[in-house]
């Protein structure tokens, strides 16, 4: 792959269109601007996170964690471009100095699909095609389409909310750039090949990302197993190093504030990501310091440090495999120890006490029994819309999702595009609602 042709400002949807000659941001700040604007933006402050939206206690939801995930995204993109700059003399019309906008962008982005309730959503819609009662629907549908349900993943839906024109809406989704389109695609094949719920885009977006992989020069090469895939539009690397980072760390912060972890614990975890000389020399840094949440946040903030400069270390090293399209593994994965032994204790403790808590497990309980209900609910609304029930239902729906489709993979895959829009709060006000359990205020 080749820089000059990887760094594009063209937009989805506004190929023949020239950028405003008064216009003073670069193309890529646009594209930030575009997405934080967005209601579906705004619309991630009431989706989980890992915990239940907070009570008395601030933890993380999707928003404040995009928010953060951009920060790093952009220390590690401005970095990275740095070196590139100089490391590349003969390419002086590169926008090498844009990456960190560029991944900014994808990273604010990044989880703008996800349904509510965390991963647990993105479960309980598969689980409910594989299953509920959604199995019936296998016959009615083409395999490529059935592929998407089965193997639903928010990455996925993150690449379509983007990019689809949804029903009264312009051409080309959000319009954004195709760089930072490509830096939010993970896994850059199909969701037919998908050999778990990890894959790139849905069957109904190929098209389009062919389209962009096509015009930045992403090759296709030869996957294990053996079907051609496109290689990773290299700035996804740091895309993913933030998100890593992120929530790995947070979610230790979150939980001590959660007393899910002791102190002590915390501070072991966010301390094992440094040699011992370095860790004593944090612990007597600041003496005066007897707030221990206070002293968490700095070894949270020293911790975020190490790992985005040993990403970003990473990254320059094999910048030759990663533009080949042969480098393995995600950037993480080749840190050097402590960081990377430090990393994984965290993700060890994460899985066992952290993700496994009574908290989290019962969002997990609340969102199959939500989303399994308004998923039964409105595929029988939209395969037999000429009932009196199915007509309640579909007044419900914004005009933007199609379930007037003429086909029914249409209209199912506008049901998918309405229930993961929901927040968790609206998802929840509707089930109850459609239960009888709520009335409208008189």
């Amino acid at each position: 792959m080749d820089w000059q042709q990887l760094i594009s400002s063209l937009r989805l949807g506004k190929e023949g269109v020239a950028p405003l000659p008064t216009e003073q941001r670069s193309e890529f700040q646009r594209d930030f601007d575009r997405l934080i604007f967005s209601s579906a933006f705004r619309r991630m402050q009431n989706k989980t996170q890992v915990f239940p939206l907070p009570g008395s206690i601030f933890v993380h939801n999707r928003l404040t964690h995009s928010l953060e995930v951009s920060s790093v995204g952009r220390s590690l993109g401005t970095d990275v471009g740095r070196v590139l700059q100089e490391r590349h003399p003969e390419l002086p019309d590169t926008d090498f100095m844009n990456i960190g906008a560029i991944v900014s962008a994808a990273c604010l982005a990044h989880d703008m699909g996800n349904p509510p309730f965390g991963h647990s959503g993105e479960e309980a819609i598969r689980s409910y095609f594989r299953e509920g009662k959604g199995q019936s629907l296998q016959s009615q549908l083409p395999w490529t389409l059935w592929s998407n349900l089965l193997n639903f993943d928010g990455n996925a839906n993150t690449f379509r909310l983007l990019t689809h024109q949804f029903k009264g809406r312009r051409s080309g989704g959000f319009g954004l750039t195709y760089s930072t389109l490509a830096s939010v695609v993970k896994y850059p094949f199909p969701s037919y090949f998908a050999k778990k719920p990890k894959f790139g885009y849905f069957a109904t977006e190929e098209e389009t990302f062919v389209r962009i992989a096509q015009h930045l020069g992403i090759p296709r090469l030869l996957s294990e197993s053996g079907h051609e895939e496109w290689a990773r539009y290299p700035l996804v690397y740091l895309v993913e190093a933030a998100d890593d980072i992120c929530y790995e760390i947070m979610d230790i912060e979150d939980a001590y504030k959660l007393r899910i972890l002791s102190y002590e614990e915390a501070e072991e975890l966010l301390l094992s990501f440094h040699d011992d000389g370095t860790r004593q020399s944090l612990r007597e840094m600041h003496p005066k310091v007897d707030d221990m949440g206070e002293r968490l946040v700095f070894y949270r903030s020293c911790a975020i440090n190490a790992l985005e400069r040993a990403c970003v270390k990473v990254f320059l090293d094999h910048e030759e495999e990663i533009l080949e399209g042969t480098f393995k593994g995600s950037l993480i994965s080749h840190m050097e120890d402590p960081l990377r032994s430090g990393y994984q204790r965290c993700a060890e403790i994460s899985r066992a006490k952290i993700y496994k808590c009574k908290d989290v497990t019962d969002i997990d309980l609340a969102g199959y029994q939500i989303i399994y209900t308004l998923l039964d609910l409105m595929t029988e609304a939209v395969c037999h819309p000429e009932n009196s029930y199915s007509r309640l239902l579909l007044q419900q729906v914004s005009s933007q999702y199609e379930m007037d489709a003429e086909d029914l993979p249409g209209r199912i895959m506008a049901v998918i595009d309405y229930v993961t829009g929901m927040t968790d709060v609206y998802a929840l006000d509707l089930y109850r609602k459609i239960n009888g359990h709520q009335l409208p205020s008189v």
